[in-house]
C-alpha cells in the first residue's frame, strides 16, 4: 500500500506494507509514479518526502510479484517508476529507517536529501541474484562514492550500515530513530518555504550534465537486467531464495 497526503506544501509518500516488510509490488510502483507525476504538476506542492516506517524503509521488490509481472514482457512498473526519478524538478527527500534493499537503496541516489536512522541497513543484492544494478546506480554510485567503494557495495552485494552509506556520500545525515521522520519533514518544509523557481533551477543546474548519461545508463541496465532475468544464474538464485537454501553457481 502507498499512502499520500499533502501538507505545508509537501507531498508525503509513505510505503506502508508492513506485513511484507514494505516489499514493492507493481501496483505500488504505479501508485508512487502517479504521486510523483501529480506532485510535479501541482503548483501547491513544492517538495516531496518519501519514507517507510521508522524500522523499515523497503525490502525492495516483492520477488514473486516482480517475476510474475516480468514474464508478461514489456516495460515493468518498477522501471517506469525508476525512470521518473531523475526527471523530477522538485526536491525529493527520503527518510530511511531499517532495511533499504535494492531499489530501496538505488532510488536514494536520485534524492536531494537523505536522512537515515542509526539502524538503517542498505543493500544492493543484484549480483548475488544473478542480475545487474538498476536506476543508473552503476553510473551514479561510482561517481558519488568512488570506484573501489562502489565496486565493493555493488559486486559483493552485502548489507551495509548507515555510517557506510554516509561515508559513501548518498546519505546526508544520520538522525536518531525517534526523530527521523520529523527531521526529514522539517527539511522538506524548509525547502518548500524557499523561492520555488530558485530551488528548481538550482537543482536543474546541478544535474543538467548528467541527464543524458543517466537516461542512457538506465536503458542499458534495463536491457541487460531483462536478459539476466532469463539466465540460468538468476533462475538458480531465485529458486534458492524461495527454497531457503544457499545458491550453487559452480556449474556456470
Amino acid at each position: 500500500m502507498i499512502r499520500t497526503d499533502t501538507r505545508d506544501r509537501v507531498l508525503r509518500i509513505e510505503i506502508a506494507r508492513l506485513d511484507k516488510k514494505n516489499a514493492l509490488t507493481a501496483d505500488m510502483y504505479g501508485a508512487m509514479a502517479d504521486a510523483l507525476a501529480a506532485a510535479e504538476a501541482d503548483s501547491a506542492v513544492r517538495a516531496i518526502l518519501i519514507h517507510g516506517t521508522r524500522d523499515c524503509f523497503t525490502a525492495g521488490n516483492d520477488l514473486k510479484d516482480f517475476l510474475e509481472r516480468s514474464a508478461g514482457g514489456g516495460p515493468s512498473a518498477a522501471f517506469s517508476f525508476i525512470s521518473t526519478l531523475p526527471k523530477l524538478a522538485k526536491p525529493l527527500i527520503a527518510a530511511v529507517g531499517g532495511p533499504a534493499v535494492g531499489i530501496g537503496t538505488t532510488m536514494l541516489l536520485h534524492c536531494d536529501l537523505v536522512y537515515a536512522s542509526p539502524g538503517a541497513r542498505f543493500q544492493m543484492p543484484f549480483v548475488p541474484l544473478g542480475l545487474v544494478p538498476e536506476a543508473a546506480s552503476s553510473l551514479l554510485l561510482p561517481m558519488v562514492a568512488g570506484y573501489q567503494r562502489a565496486a565493493e557495495l555493488l559486486l559483493l552485494g552485502q548489507p551495509f550500515s548507515a555510517e557506510r552509506a554516509l561515508a559513501a556520500g548518498f546519505v546526508t545525515e544520520i538522525v536518531a530513530e525517534e526523530k527521523l521522520l520529523e527531521h526529514a519533514r522539517n527539511a522538506a518544509i524548509a525547502l518548500a518555504a524557499l523561492p520555488p523557481a530558485s530551488v528548481r533551477l538550482t537543482k536543474q543546474l546541478m544535474k543538467r550534465q548528467l541527464g543524458a548519461a543517466i537516461a542512457l545508463q538506465m536503458q542499458e541496465e534495463g536491457r541487460i537486467f531483462a536478459e539476466r532475468l532469463q539466465s540460468g544464474e538468476a533462475k538458480e538464485a531465485m529458486s534458492a531464495f524461495f527454497e531457503k537454501r544457499k545458491p550453487d553457481f559452480s556449474k556456470f
